[in-house]
């Protein structure tokens, strides 16, 4: 069954995507790029990765927000690579962020797109050194 975009499939209804979510930190001007003004963003990016994303606001003393993302792996991997590359200092994977974050917006991503990902070791020992995102 299908209700306003959701379905009995979706990531929320297996307790397997809650067992490792995945967080990180990010300043205020590309949370706000990436999940819209007053996150209008935020439900087409959950609807189309199968994911759930949970923002906390100013989380940090700077002002960072928290976001905590649930849902599969795969998901889960390549929305914290689209988020660490739409932050990224070197031109080439902020350009593959951006057209990560706009297909996103529009659509799933394919098997292709996911298989694609960043490995993601570097994300969970924190070696991503990208200014602004607090991996």
């Amino acid at each position: 069954m299908d209700i306003d975009g959701f379905n009995e499939n979706a990531c929320w209804t297996l307790p397997e995507n809650f067992d490792v979510p995945l967080v990180t930190f990010i300043d205020e001007a590309p949370g706000e790029h990436i999940f819209g003004h007053e996150d209008l963003n935020l439900r087409s990016i959950q609807l189309h990765s199968n994911t759930l994303i949970q923002l906390e606001r100013w989380f940090t003393a700077s002002g960072q927000t928290r976001v905590t993302v649930v849902g599969p792996l795969r998901a889960k991997r390549w929305l914290m690579d689209m988020i660490r590359s739409v932050g990224s200092q070197q031109a080439y994977h902020q350009a593959r962020g951006e057209k990560m974050l706009h297909h996103v917006q529009n659509q799933p991503p394919t098997k292709a797109d996911l298989d694609d990902s960043f490995s993601m070791p570097a994300y969970i020992f924190g070696l991503i050194l990208d200014i602004g995102f607090g991996f």
